[in-house]
C-alpha cells in the first residue's frame, strides 16, 4: 500500500512517494488535489471572517466555482470509485451563505407551494367523500322529486308575469329622456319622473311577491332582477343628467360628451352585464360558440351541486338546530361551525356560477369586452378590500353614483362610505326579507355591521403588517361570523312564522 508523506503539498515542494506500486497517473491527481485543499482552506477562512464581521454577505463565488470545477474535472478524467477521494473533501465548506428556512415568515411567500396545494386537494377530496358517505348513511337520499319543478311552481305565474313586465320601466325612462331632449319637459319634472319610475320598478315586484304564496327561489329571483333594473335605471338617469350638463357647458365640443338619447344604447345596456350606463362599450370581434356551450355545461353542473349541498347538508343541519339566540352558547357555536363548511361551499359555487360563468356567457353573447366582474377577493386582507373586489359591477356603480357624488357635494369620506353601506344593506334586506315574507332586519344589520369591521380589520392589518394575518381574519369573519349565523336566524324565524300561521 502506498502512502503519502503529507496530506498537504505546498506549491513549491516536490511530493515524496513511498512505495513502488503506484503508477505515474497517481501523480497527476496531486495538482487538482492541491488546488482543492488550498481553496477549501481559503474558503473556510473567508466564511469564518465574513461570519465574524456580521455583514451578512455571501462568500466569494470563485470558491464554489473552483470546487465544483475540481469535482467535475476528476469525475470526467477517470470516473472510478477512487475519484471520490478528491471530490467531496471534509474541509470544503458546506455552508456558503445566509439562508432562511422555506416556511419562515420572510421566505414562505417566495416558495412554490404546488405540492402543499396538491396535498390540500387530496385531503379535501378524502374528507368530503367521507362526509358524503356518512350523510347518505345517516339521512338517505334527500333530494325530492320536485326539486327542479313541482306543481307549486305553477302558482308562481304572477311572479313570472311581473318579471316579463319589468322592461316597461326602462322604456318609460327612455320616453322621459326623449321628451327632455326635445325640451318638452323641465329638468325638475324630469328628475321627479325618474324617481317615480325607479321607485315603481322596485315596489311593483315587492307587492306581487307579498300578495302571492310563492316559492322562495322564485321570489328571490324576481327581487334580484328588480334590484338590477333599479340600479340600471338610476345609472341611466344619472349619466344622462351629467351628459346634459356637459353638453350645456362651454366644453360641449367634445364628442365623447355629446348628449344623445338612443333606444339602441339603452336596450344594449339593459341586457349587458354591467350596471353603469354609457353610450358605447368595448366590444369583442366575434362570439365563441363552442366556448359558450362549455361554460353553459359548467353552469348546469355547479347549479346542481349547489342544490345537492343545500338539500343534502344544509337543510338537515338547520332543521335539527335551535334558534342561535335562544340556545346554549356552546351549542350555538357548534351549530354555526357545522353549518359554516357546507354554507361556504354553496357560496363559492354561487360566486363561480354567477360572477364567472353566467356573466361571462352573457358577455360573450353580447360581445361585451370589459369582463372584470371580480378581482382576487380571496386574497383580501381587510373587509374593505373584499367589498372593493368581489362584486365589481356593484362596486363600480357605488363609486360612480353614490361615493363620488357625495364627495363632490362636500360630504366627508367616512359618511360617504356609510351611505354606500346603507344602500347595500337596504337592497340585501329586500332580496331576502321579501321572498321570505319576514322582516327581521338580519340582513340589514349584517351589512351595516361591515362598516365597523372595515375599521377593525384595517387597524389589525396596519398593526400586524402581515397579509397572512389580515387574510385569515377576513376568512374567519366571512365563513363563521357572517353567513352561517344569518342562515340559522332567518330559517328559524321563518319556521316560527309558518308555525304561527298554521
Amino acid at each position: 500500500m502506498a502512502m503519502f508523506e503529507s496530506p498537504e503539498i505546498s506549491g513549491s515542494s516536490t511530493a515524496t512517494v513511498i512505495g513502488t506500486s503506484r503508477s505515474e497517473s497517481d501523480l497527476n491527481h496531486f495538482a487538482p488535489r492541491r488546488r482543492a485543499v488550498n481553496n477549501a482552506v481559503d474558503a473556510g477562512t473567508r466564511v469564518v471572517e465574513r461570519n465574524n464581521s456580521g455583514n451578512g454577505e455571501t462568500v466569494d463565488a470563485r470558491d464554489r466555482m473552483e470546487s465544483a470545477n475540481f469535482s467535475r474535472e476528476n469525475v470526467n478524467e477517470n470516473p472510478t470509485n477512487s475519484d471520490t477521494r478528491f471530490t467531496y473533501r471534509p474541509s470544503v465548506p458546506a455552508h456558503w451563505r445566509i439562508k432562511e428556512s422555506p416556511l419562515s415568515s420572510d421566505n414562505i411567500f417566495q416558495q412554490s407551494h404546488a405540492g402543499l396545494f396538491n396535498l390540500c386537494v387530496v385531503v379535501l377530496v378524502a374528507v368530503n367523500s367521507r362526509l358524503i358517505i356518512e350523510n347518505l348513511m345517516k339521512y338517505g337520499w334527500l333530494i325530492r322529486s320536485g326539486f327542479w319543478f313541482s306543481s307549486r311552481s305553477l302558482r308562481d305565474w304572477p311572479l313570472f308575469m311581473c318579471c316579463l313586465s319589468l322592461p316597461i320601466f326602462p322604456i318609460a325612462a327612455f320616453v322621459v329622456e326623449k321628451l327632455s331632449q326635445q325640451n318638452q319637459i323641465s329638468e325638475r319634472t324630469l328628475i321627479l319622473l325618474h324617481i317615480l319610475i325607479s321607485t315603481l320598478a322596485v315596489l311593483y315586484p315587492v307587492v306581487v311577491i307579498l300578495r302571492c304564496d310563492s316559492a322562495f327561489l322564485s321570489g328571490i329571483a324576481l327581487m334580484l332582477f328588480a334590484c338590477i333594473v333599479w340600479l340600471k335605471l338610476v345609472s341611466y338617469a344619472h349619466t344622462n343628467s351629467d351628459m346634459r350638463s356637459v353638453a350645456k357647458s362651454t366644453e360641449k365640443g367634445s364628442e365623447g360628451c355629446m348628449y344623445n338619447v338612443s333606444f339602441r344604447s339603452l336596450a344594449y345596456f339593459m341586457a349587458a352585464p354591467t350596471l353603469c350606463y354609457q353610450t358605447s362599450y368595448p366590444r369583442t370581434a366575434s362570439i365563441r360558440k363552442n366556448w359558450v356551450v362549455r361554460q353553459f355545461i359548467k353552469l348546469i353542473i355547479f347549479t346542481g351541486l349547489m342544490g345537492f349541498i343545500i338539500e343534502q347538508y344544509i337543510n338537515p343541519i338547520v332543521q335539527n338546530s335551535q334558534h342561535p339566540l335562544k340556545a346554549n352558547f356552546l351549542y350555538a357555536i357548534e351549530r354555526i361551525l357545522k353549518l359554516s363548511v357546507p354554507n361556504t361551499y354553496v357560496w363559492l359555487c354561487m360566486f363561480y356560477s354567477f360572477f364567472h360563468l353566467w356573466l361571462n356567457i352573457l358577455a360573450e353573447l353580447l360581445r361585451f369586452g370589459d369582463r372584470e366582474f371580480y378581482k382576487d377577493w380571496w386574497n383580501a386582507k381587510t373587509v374593505e378590500e373584499y367589498w372593493r373586489m368581489w362584486n365589481m359591477p356593484v362596486h363600480k356603480w357605488m363609486v360612480r353614483h353614490i361615493y363620488l357624488p357625495c364627495l363632490r357635494n362636500g360630504i366627508p369620506k367616512g359618511v360617504a362610505v356609510l351611505i354606500a353601506f346603507l344602500v347595500s344593506a337596504i337592497f340585501h334586506e329586500l332580496c331576502i326579507a321579501v321572498p321570505c315574507h319576514l322582516f327581521k332586519l338580519w340582513a340589514f344589520f349584517g351589512i351595516m355591521f361591515q362598516a365597523p369591521l372595515v375599521l377593525i380589520t384595517s387597524y389589525l392589518q396596519n398593526k400586524f403588517q402581515s397579509s397572512m394575518v389580515g387574510n385569515m381574519i377576513f376568512w374567519f369573519i366571512f365563513c363563521i361570523l357572517g353567513q352561517p349565523t344569518c342562515v340559522l336566524l332567518y330559517y328559524h324565524d321563518l319556521m316560527n312564522r309558518k308555525g304561527s300561521a298554521d
